[in-house]
């Protein structure tokens, strides 16, 4: 794979400067999008509501496979990290109101705690170019 063939997107979370990563990064026909919480520039979207969380990281996810032309249905993979295991049937629930159509596989992890004790959800997905997408 050359270099032309790798393509990244900044979204201008703060963090991505500091730490030197990009949100998303297209190599070939994948296109992968780092763990995305619902911060939007320092406010926290849905504070204490896990589906709500959701919603917004997968949002900001989705915008930026967007960046390359896609959307739902090219997502083959999602991984979802939660604070607490008591939050599934919520973020599960988000999960499906977006992806039903599109069934990527999934996993879903509980994880110790994030850098931001407020955010109880982290998600992660992973995008072909070469799926149907709707």
């Amino acid at each position: 794979m050359t270099s032309e063939a790798v393509r990244r997107v900044q979204s201008g979370s703060p963090w991505e400067e500091s730490f030197g990563f990009a949100r998303a990064v297209a190599a070939g026909d994948h296109v992968l999008v780092a763990g995305t919480t619902s911060f939007k520039g320092s406010v926290l979207y849905g504070e204490g509501d896990p589906y709500e969380q959701a919603k917004v990281a997968f949002s900001s996810a989705l915008d930026a496979i967007a960046e390359f032309g896609l959307g739902p249905g090219a997502v083959i993979r999602t991984r979802m990290y939660l604070a607490h295991a008591r939050d599934l049937e919520e973020v599960g629930r988000a999960h499906k109101e977006l992806f039903d159509t599109a069934r990527p596989v999934a996993t879903f992890l509980v994880v110790d705690g994030f850098i931001d004790p407020r955010v109880l959800v982290s998600v992660e997905i992973e995008a072909f170019r070469g799926a149907v997408t709707t």
